[in-house]
């Protein structure tokens, strides 16, 4: 590896297959996920040949109908080193739930997980990072749970995400009933007043890679930045599904150069677990979350 900074970067993978996303789930719906082919398994295992030899751990934020399904796959990236972290259950979004069932979904997950590995999960990250302004309350939940960490809050506008006014940066985050969680933001580069989200995912496909790496390196100046990809941006052999243009658009494009890519991230940066990031940091006092 030939680093271009010094500090230790957080490297997550959302590990869900290509018909859980979010933007397909007017023409697929949960009743049928049984019914699709599924790609998960030889997808993350992809991911784990690129990084297993050459020493990266990562964390993987594991969907719990995935990991119900797929026990085998759960311990395999266990036992290679890389943490295991929670992505909820059935990728619904958190604030179209109530609290009741967010919190019942929510242990769900996180008991599955770590009864599959025998160990604590300390993180989480929710379905297309709905914590929101109108969701917050979902941080009391996680803190109930037994979470350490959350990698939730996107601070961008969005259509179906976002704080923008959230800060950038790691922190400790104080719920609304008083909890302590740390917050890992997906990152963003800053442009005069605007967050640029550019975390990873269709961000790290949309935009070309000289402009990834040179908004990474400047990140790393004063903190490490978080990356994230999933499983199915790697696989160009995936079905397509009819969905909006848009959608589309969002899940297919450049497809074909994430790899390429991802190996030469891999190659100019420093990565590590979310937890053995955080674990290096002074995150300073907490900020109220009702100050957003």
């Amino acid at each position: 590896m030939n680093s271009l900074s010094s500090i230790t970067n957080a490297l997550t993978v959302d590990v869900e297959d290509y018909y859980h996303v979010a933007a397909f789930s007017k023409v697929i719906k949960h009743a049928q996920w049984d019914e699709m082919e599924s790609r998960v398994i030889q997808n993350t295992n992809m991911i784990l040949n690129i990084l297993n030899p050459a020493k990266i751990k990562a964390t993987f934020f594991v969907l719990g109908w995935v990991a119900e399904r797929n026990r085998n796959l759960v311990r395999d990236i266990d036992q290679a080193g890389h943490e295991i972290a929670c992505h909820g259950y059935s990728h619904k979004l958190i604030y179209t739930q109530t609290r009741d069932e967010f919190s019942e979904e929510t242990k769900k997950s996180k008991n599955i997980l770590e009864e599959i590995i025998g160990k604590k999960v300390k993180g989480y990250r929710a379905a297309s990072y709905s914590i929101t302004k109108k969701s917050l309350w979902a941080l009391d939940v996680l803190a109930e749970c037994g979470f350490e960490y959350d990698s939730s809050i996107f601070p961008v506008r969005h259509d179906n995400y976002g704080i923008a006014n959230s800060p950038r940066l790691p922190y400790r985050i104080q719920t609304s009933a008083g909890y302590i969680l740390n917050e890992f933001p997906l990152s963003t580069l800053k442009i005069f007043n605007y967050n640029l989200p550019i975390a990873g995912g269709g961000y790290f496909r949309l935009f070309p890679y000289l402009f990834t790496k040179l908004a990474f390196r400047r990140i790393n100046r004063t903190a490490p930045f978080i990356f994230y990809l999933h499983p199915w941006e790697i696989d160009i052999l995936q079905p397509r599904i009819p969905a909006s243009l848009l959608s589309r658009f969002r899940h297919y494009n450049n497809i074909d150069v994430c790899e390429e890519r991802l190996l030469k991230l891999l190659n100019d940066f420093s990565f590590a677990r979310v937890d053995e990031t955080l674990s290096t940091l002074n995150l300073g006092d907490p900020i109220p979350a009702q100050s957003f």
